[in-house]
């Protein structure tokens, strides 16, 4: 049985015509291997049907993700759809987002995810949290206004005090504090 490959090569090698050595190909291969992702390989979105969509509910607008505040759908017209009018709230910044798509069409649904975490220093604007593990990350921020002024108030009065954050589509922010309950 023959078989037929197909090797690339650099385009040093094609113009001095030598074949190429084992170290050729071991170093091709390990600058393919040089590319490393590091998540959990799901996806940030997920299609939904705009019908399927509820208030309360989480959607994608304008490429921002939102919590869907109001709804209202719009009948059959002479030609075409019924509409959906969706207005959402961005769940990091708070801003009013408007979106208007027919109800058959699909529309992406961030993956939310919200996590507890105390918080066990406060410096350089900078929090130092730990998770239910015992783990620890102190790559977020302190947020921006009444929020941060009251997570700094609470860490400097010597308070025991959780942070709720939450995720999508690769953002992280702190949204909210939690007393912690003994």
């Amino acid at each position: 049985m023959l078989c037929a490959c197909v090797v690339t090569f650099p385009s040093w090698r094609r113009q001095t015509q030598e074949k190429p050595t084992l170290l050729d190909l071991e170093e091709t291969s390990i600058m393919a291997d040089d590319f490393v992702t590091v998540d959990s390989g799901a996806s940030a979105t997920y299609p939904m049907q705009c019908s399927a969509l509820r208030k309360n509910g989480f959607v994608m607008v304008k490429g921002r993700p939102c919590k869907i505040v109001e709804m209202s759908t719009s009948k059959t017209g002479k030609h075409g759809h019924a509409k959906v009018h969706l207005v959402g709230l961005d769940i990091f910044t708070q801003k009013k987002l408007e979106d208007i798509c027919p109800s058959t069409h699909n529309m992406d649904v961030p993956n939310v995810t919200r996590k507890d975490y105390q918080v066990i220093d406060v410096s350089d604007g900078f929090l130092s949290l730990m998770d239910d593990n015992g783990e620890t990350r102190e790559d977020l921020r302190v947020p921006e206004g009444d929020l941060g002024k009251d997570i700094e108030t609470r860490f400097n009065s010597g308070e025991q005090f959780m942070v709720s954050v939450m995720r999508a589509v690769g953002e992280e922010h702190v949204i909210g504090t939690k007393t912690m309950t003994s």
